[in-house]
């Protein structure tokens, strides 16, 4: 099982939305320390002031996640100053909601570096002394786009669908070493954070609150699960997809769930003024 009680907790995308959450429910939880990593250096230092007047322990670092230069160097300083990281909230993430063939160059770029790169060159930081000290907990925040193709967010899609299979084989690689180091895999549906604005969430898949992900999230890591997969319809898609063939799944599923126009709409958080 793993702990938050006196927990060195590291949040990544830490300023806003499921992060801030994650960092306060560290706090709640009797975290020793909460670490914030973020781009947003105004945001960050909002959240932080916020959670310190909350009674929580803090650090903020400006940490831009495209660059594994300032990665791996604010890694080595969090070790050097405040020693292992005890559970990683890989939770940052930036999501394009377009055509493929309207993307940039830039906006790929960055979406797989900072949904894919980010995340394992995070977790390497970290995960040598996890393996020393003989515990730790990484949790990656993957998506249900990673289960199921969408039309309007294929390059989101692409970056999840990593997430989701490098984290699974992530956690079997621990286990079967016996490091005790333990990975948890989160594919949620939309979550109403601001970041999927604009979006309608598929039939019988609710726009999900952010307090109840994030609770359902923390419970899995106290008690080691290895898969959050919410709202509970999203277990069956790998199952559909396997079962059904795939004309059969685009018009049933994709179509007639509302899944594939789900991002028709779309228009994502506002951009700051």
């Amino acid at each position: 099982m793993s702990r938050f009680k006196d927990a060195i907790v590291l949040v990544t995308g830490g300023a806003r939305g499921m992060g801030k959450l994650f960092a306060r429910r560290s706090i709640e939880r009797g975290a020793g320390r909460v670490i914030l990593w973020d781009v947003d250096e105004q945001a960050l230092a909002a959240t932080a002031d916020e959670l310190r007047r909350a009674g929580g322990s803090v650090d903020a670092d400006t940490v831009d996640l495209t660059d594994v230069s300032q990665i791996e160097a604010s890694a080595r300083r969090v070790l050097a100053e405040r020693g292992a990281v005890g559970i990683l909230f890989n939770n940052a993430g930036v999501v394009v909601g377009k055509p493929f063939e309207a993307h940039s160059t830039g906006e790929i770029e960055r979406s797989i570096r900072v949904n894919v790169l980010a995340a394992m060159h995070t977790a390497r930081a970290f995960l040598p002394s996890m393996i020393e000290r003989g515990r730790g907990h990484i949790v990656n925040i993957a998506s249900a786009a990673g289960l199921t193709p969408n039309p309007n967010m294929s390059v989101y899609a692409a970056s999840k669908w990593a997430v989701l299979g490098w984290s699974e084989s992530l956690r079997i690689e621990l286990e079967s070493a016996h490091e005790g180091v333990r990975v948890t895999t989160v594919c949620p549906s939309y979550v109403d954070t601001g970041m999927f604005q604009g979006a309608r969430a598929p039939l019988l898949t609710p726009m999900l609150k952010p307090d109840d992900v994030a609770d359902r999230i923390i419970r899995a890591v106290e008690s080691d699960r290895f898969l959050v997969r919410t709202p509970p319809i999203v277990n069956l898609l790998p199952a559909l997809r396997g079962l059904l063939p795939a004309r059969w799944f685009d018009s049933l599923i994709g179509r007639g769930f509302r899944i594939y126009s789900s991002m028709d709409r779309f228009t994502g958080r506002p951009a700051k003024s």
